[in-house]
């Protein structure tokens, strides 16, 4: 259910819907629903959101949003990102109050990952 004056909704522009797609759902369990092939939304994942077909991409170095997930286990994570084809933009590293990595879908959007330790 949205919330009055809370975010509820992000999109992020996607070159290849298809393998941004296989990569969420490989490594960190995602379900879409598509409409159309130039969109595919994902829900229940602590923001619901979609992407859309267009050839640029969301980097935090651009100025772009970094959404930053949080795991329970870092370095598995870590692993599973790169077993499923996401690429490792910055390896774990700690900053006050934990550790975290960066990384690239597919598509090229850039993520992080936290947690508490490693």
């Amino acid at each position: 259910m949205s919330t009055h004056d809370k975010l509820d909704y992000v999109e992020f522009a996607a070159a290849d819907i298809p393998a941004t797609k296989a990569f969420f759902e490989a490594a960190f369990g995602w379900t879409f629903e598509d409409y159309g092939s130039d969109y595919t939304a994902f829900s229940n994942q602590g923001l619901n959101g979609g992407f859309y077909r267009a050839e640029l991409s969301s980097r935090a170095n651009q100025g772009g949003a970094l959404l930053v997930f949080y795991s329970a286990a870092l370095s598995e994570t870590l692993e599973r990102v790169k077993q499923n084809g996401g690429c490792i933009e910055r390896d774990i590293f700690e900053f006050p109050g934990g550790c975290r990595f960066h990384f690239s879908e597919p598509s090229g959007n850039e993520f992080a990952v936290w947690s508490e330790s490693r």
